[in-house]
């Protein structure tokens, strides 16, 4: 069991995630914007971390950057729907700035357990 901090604004999104994670075991938190998540990424201990990249206010490549130079062995799992330019481009960005894997919404939740997996035994 790992303990996971989800950040994810929309609430379908962070509901689908937290169940998958559930299901396979995982202690999952969650925050619905980046600076509730960095005050919990402060306060206690995640094994992973699973962000959306595009969300209001602070979005997920600051988050990463930050949680980076916070504790540089943080395992990280950016998500992204894309956006304007597509998600394509914000996803090789998070994996640029020290993202350990990335996966493309909507996804196949097989996938998401296998990048989840993929990150937790990186570790």
């Amino acid at each position: 069991m790992a303990r996971i901090l989800l950040i994810d604004d929309d609430p379908m999104v962070r509901h689908t995630i937290r169940h998958i994670l559930i299901a396979e075991g995982h202690d999952v938190t969650i925050a619905q914007e980046g600076k509730t998540a960095l005050e919990l990424f402060r306060s206690s201990f995640f094994d992973l971390v699973v962000t959306d990249i595009i969300m209001p206010e602070k979005d997920g490549i600051e988050i990463i950057k930050e949680m980076r130079g916070m504790r540089g062995t943080v395992r990280i799992l950016a998500i992204s729907g894309g956006g304007r330019i597509g998600n394509t481009d914000f996803l090789k960005i998070a994996e640029k700035l020290g993202a350990d894997a990335v996966i493309a919404k909507p996804f196949d939740p097989d996938d998401l357990i296998q990048r989840i997996d993929f990150c937790l035994q990186s570790h």
